[in-house]
């Protein structure tokens, strides 16, 4: 019988396995397991496909060029992704392409969390649309940029496309502001994305908190 030296040796070797991040894992095969639905890859061969590309391209070209006239003021390059989506949702419905916040599971619209947009093209077909910003530096960096979590009420409820609209950012002055300003965009297919998995242990204010654990409390004032 195993001793608890053992034991407990073993269970740390068996954790430390189970926290080890999964990694190459095709973005495909996580949307279906998470969701039940497929990721339709793009195909620039095909007529339809490259249709939706020039749509999307003539919107990314006047999300990014309005963005840059009248600036995003936010703390950080890549925080100023929330303010860029009103241009881009704006610039993809005036180029025809019916765009709007994702809806739920339960029919109900959902703006945090993945996707971003929900769009659906002259041919009734579904795009899902992530809009990220960043600075030429990190571009090419290990920081965790793109994540998406298991939901009981997903807002993926289609077979659909998966495209990223990204804007490369400058600094520059707007309205007597620190501003930053697109300096060019990019759109990509997420049917190609290698993904990880990353464990965590966590708790809750009940877990955390309990009389137990409790070293010394005080009041103030």
């Amino acid at each position: 019988m195993i001793d608890r030296d053992e034991y407990i040796q073993e269970l740390e070797k068996t954790i430390g396995k189970f926290l080890t991040p999964l990694k190459g894992i095709p973005f495909p095969i996580a949307i279906k397991a998470l969701t039940g639905f497929e990721v339709i890859p793009f195909d620039i061969t095909q007529a339809r496909d490259r249709k939706l590309l020039e749509n999307m391209s003539k919107a990314a070209q006047i999300a990014g060029t309005r963005a840059s006239v009248e600036g995003i003021f936010a703390n950080r390059p890549n925080e100023a992704g929330n303010h860029v989506e009103p241009f881009v949702l704006g610039a993809l419905n005036e180029v025809g392409l019916r765009a709007g916040t994702p809806v739920t599971k339960s029919g109900r619209k959902k703006a945090a969390g993945y996707p971003d947009i929900q769009i659906e093209d002259e041919y009734g077909r579904t795009v899902y649309l992530e809009c990220k910003t960043f600075s030429s530096k990190v571009k090419g960096t290990t920081f965790r940029s793109f994540y998406f979590s298991p939901s009981k009420n997903p807002k993926i409820t289609r077979n659909a496309f998966h495209l990223l609209m990204s804007f490369e950012l400058d600094v520059a002055e707007r309205k007597g502001k620190r501003a930053f300003i697109p300096i060019s965009w990019q759109i990509y297919t997420l049917d190609k994305l290698l993904t990880q998995v990353k464990h965590e242990f966590n708790a809750n204010n009940k877990d955390l908190y309990t009389d137990k654990a409790l070293l010394a409390k005080g009041e103030i004032g």
